[in-house]
Order: C-alpha cells, then sequence, then structure tokens
C-alpha cells in the first residue's frame, strides 16, 4: 500500500495539503527556544507568552516534532570526497584532522536532528468549494499564528509544495531519502504515466 492511501492526501496545492472531506493543511516549519538557556524571569514571559497564543488561537493546530538520526557517515563521505579536489597539503591535513575529530566525536553515539512543524487545520464549512477563498482564510490564521511564534523569538517559514511533499517523503521512505532525494526534477518523472 503506498503512503498516500495510508495518508489520503489528494494533492498539494500552493504549499496546502488537500484532503478529503473539505479538509486542507498548512505545514509551517519553526525554529525553537531553549528554556534552560534563559533566566527563570525570561522563561516565565516566554511561558505566559505562550500560554496567551494558545488561548488566542481561533481553531485547533498541531505541533510536529520530527527527530532523526543525523546521517554522519555520508557527511564524512563528502568531506573526503571535496579532500580529493583540494591541492594544498596543509588544508589536506586539516581535512583528515577533522573527519577523525568527528568520528571519535560520534563514535558510540548517535547525533540526533530535530525538526519543529506547525500544522495549521482547516475544513470548508461552505457548499462552494473555491480554493482562493480557502486559501485566504488559511493565509489569515498562517498570519496569526507566525507573529505569535515571531513574539516568542522564533522564526517561522511556510512550506511550499516541493517541501510538503519532501518532508512526508522523508516521513514514509526515511531509507530511501538518504539515497534518492526528492527534488522537482524527481517528482516531475514520478507523476508521468510513462517513464523513460
Amino acid at each position: 500500500m503506498s503512503s498516500r492511501r495510508q495518508i489520503d492526501i489528494k494533492e498539494v496545492k500552493d504549499g496546502i495539503l488537500v484532503l478529503p472531506n473539505k479538509e486542507y493543511r498548512m505545514v509551517i516549519e519553526t525554529s525553537s527556544v531553549n528554556l534552560e538557556l534563559k533566566s527563570e524571569a525570561e522563561q516565565d514571559v516566554l511561558i505566559d507568552s505562550f500560554q496567551n497564543f494558545l488561548n488566542s488561537l481561533s481553531s485547533p493546530l498541531q505541533i510536529v516534532i520530527r527527530v532523526r538520526e543525523v546521517d554522519i557517515d555520508g557527511y564524512l563521505e563528502k568531506i573526503q570526497k571535496e579532500k580529493q579536489n583540494e591541492k594544498e597539503k596543509v588544508y589536506k591535513n586539516q581535512i583528515d584532522n577533522y573527519t577523525n575529530f568527528v568520528s571519535n566525536l560520534v563514535s558510540g553515539n548517535k547525533i540526533l536532528s530535530r525538526r519543529f512543524f506547525v500544522v495549521i487545520p482547516y475544513k470548508n464549512l461552505d457548499r462552494v468549494n473555491d480554493f482562493t477563498l480557502i486559501k485566504e482564510q488559511i493565509l489569515l490564521q498562517k498570519d496569526m499564528v507566525i507573529k505569535a511564534l515571531e513574539k516568542l523569538g522564533m522564526k517561522a517559514k511556510v512550506l511550499d509544495s516541493l517541501e510538503v511533499l519532501n518532508l512526508f517523503y522523508n516521513f514514509y521512505n526515511s531509507r530511501e531519502s538518504k539515497t534518492q532525494e526528492l527534488n522537482s526534477q524527481a517528482l516531475q518523472a514520478l507523476t508521468k504515466e510513462t517513464y523513460d
């Protein structure tokens, strides 16, 4: 069974997931705030601000944290390939020292990356199914959410269609995504009826 059937996505249009039953989703990627590095007073202000943000919402939203193991071996291989293009011996030695340092640092430990997403849902209750109006409603909610996140000291970015598809591709194809990156060319090949 394909991932698309499991998650029941009709399409991704202008960065918006189109789901069955007139439901839509917009995905915003955000940075994080480390509360541990803040003073107690700053922590209280952030917590109060976040509480006010949640209380001001007119509709629910979903917060998704994506934790993945970083492929350090691939990163080190890429650096070693770059070393072959380097002509200066000093720089080649520095590359060797760096790759040895990183290898020793991570040996026996998993290095994790964390990505944070806010998913804005929208259900169209009107009989008219005008995507332009639906998009306007979602954009209004998006503006409110992004302003609130920025007040908390976070950066926020709306994912475009390819980034949304890439996110789901990575969720459901974690092994393949390491070697087969989803980009616009791969997406065009996948959506063609015939393969060249």
